[in-house]
């Protein structure tokens, strides 16, 4: 069977869906299989990306490449509706999987499959810039009408599907991520020393968090609760954020610039530091308001550290009883529950044992198996998911 696969946001974005996409893809290749996969990126403005991904090439893999940005290719296929198929760039293919939410315009019988990480742009709209509210909220559900099954990073995700969507329970399966083994709790040599010299932390215990900025990340409570910790004797000095810049993250900024002492904030982290500063932090906050699967709280419980995370969406799911959860709403209750995994050793080893275990439920290696096995079962049968998935918005782009 002739695979293609959307391969974009592994090439483009260096965080969240690209992390997952080089993950579930990297081990979906390393798979027996008897199915030739072709790759699509648009790897437009991108000088390094082609020479980068040859690697991916062998005997059942070959990639194609557009000189387009994946923004102009949704101002051509989904904005404007060109009807240009992505046959015309991968060539004939009998299933297409996109790991990115959006479906491209596709020949009518190949079938196809979509991965919808979380449908945060419906339950914040406000956390997101209008304008892309408005093309998600279009694009998404058309793709979703479009495809012969729905991947959901959760069961979370699959109940929001299902209940905002009216997508048919039978046509969505859940697909958790996995850790990449390099996230562990043995330290590397000269790690500590390589935090110290790139970003300026580790000489002194730190809290950390990561993900992208924007507002939906609730970074601002996070540096209110930080600030509030009464520990002065045990509470480390410094709040560390790791994460590049999304949207709308001005108020995160101005609040950290509150406490200039005590609030670092790095940016983007290379993948390659990712374990180490995990591995050097006294404790993982993820206080964020909703997230589809929230991968960084098992890759820290994976290196041997606390966490304190949300209790909502998919993070319970997620953390199960390894974690101390907490209602993101409440800037007191998260103060406390820092207070709690930072001055009680007994619990800080419950909660480093349990983690470990946890997060070794998760591979991507079974991940890929799993997304094997579901692109043989598409390619014999199905339907659509829905032929009338109402559109949720009527004005604005599309």
């Amino acid at each position: 069977m002739r695979i293609g696969i959307d391969y974009t946001a592994a090439v483009r974005q260096r965080a969240g869906i690209g992390r997952y996409t080089r993950g579930l893809v990297g081990a979906l290749l390393t798979l027996p299989s008897p199915h030739h996969y072709t790759l699509f990126a648009a790897t437009g403005g991108l000088r390094s990306a082609i020479s980068n991904l040859q690697g991916l090439q062998s005997a059942t893999c070959d990639l194609r490449t557009v000189p387009l940005s994946d923004e102009w290719l949704a101002r051509l296929w989904h904005r404007l509706r060109l009807p240009i198929p992505i046959e015309a760039i991968v060539g004939r293919v009998d299933l297409f999987y996109s790991p990115d939410f959006i479906l491209p315009p596709i020949l009518p019988d190949v079938r196809t499959l979509l991965t919808v990480h979380d449908l945060s742009f419906l339950h914040y709209p406000d956390h997101f810039v209008p304008k892309l509210v408005r093309y998600l909220s279009r694009a998404v559900p058309r793709s979703i009408a479009r495809a012969r099954r729905v991947l959901a990073d959760s069961e979370a995700t699959r109940t929001d599907l299902i209940q905002f969507l009216g997508v048919p329970p039978e046509s969505v399966e859940v697909l958790y991520s996995g850790v990449d083994p390099r996230f562990r709790p043995e330290p590397e040599p000269g790690e500590r020393e390589r935090l110290q010299s790139r970003y300026g932390v580790g000489e002194r215990s730190y809290v950390l968090s990561v993900g992208t900025l924007q507002p939906r990340k609730n970074y601002v409570r996070l540096i209110r609760a930080f600030a509030r910790l009464r520990l002065a004797p045990l509470c480390p000095e410094t709040l560390v954020i790791a994460g590049g810049r999304g949207w709308l993250y001005q108020e995160i900024y101005a609040e950290a610039e509150k406490h200039p002492d005590r609030v670092r904030i790095l940016g983007f982290v290379d993948e390659a530091d990712l374990p180490a500063l995990y591995r050097e932090a006294a404790l993982f906050v993820f206080p964020s308001f909703y997230e589809g699967f929230g991968l960084p709280v098992l890759e820290a419980m994976a290196c041997g550290v606390p966490v304190v995370c949300s209790n909502a969406s998919s993070l319970p799911e997620v953390a199960g009883a390894a974690a101390l959860l907490v209602d993101p709403h409440d800037e007191e209750g998260l103060t406390e529950a820092m207070e709690r995994a930072l001055a009680d050793e007994g619990l800080r080893e419950e909660m480093v044992a349990r983690g470990l275990e946890q997060a070794a439920r998760f591979t991507w290696e079974r991940a890929a198996r799993q997304l094997l096995a579901t692109l043989d079962a598409v390619a014999v049968g199905g339907h659509p998911v829905s032929n009338d998935v109402s559109e949720l918005r009527s004005d604005g782009e599309g």
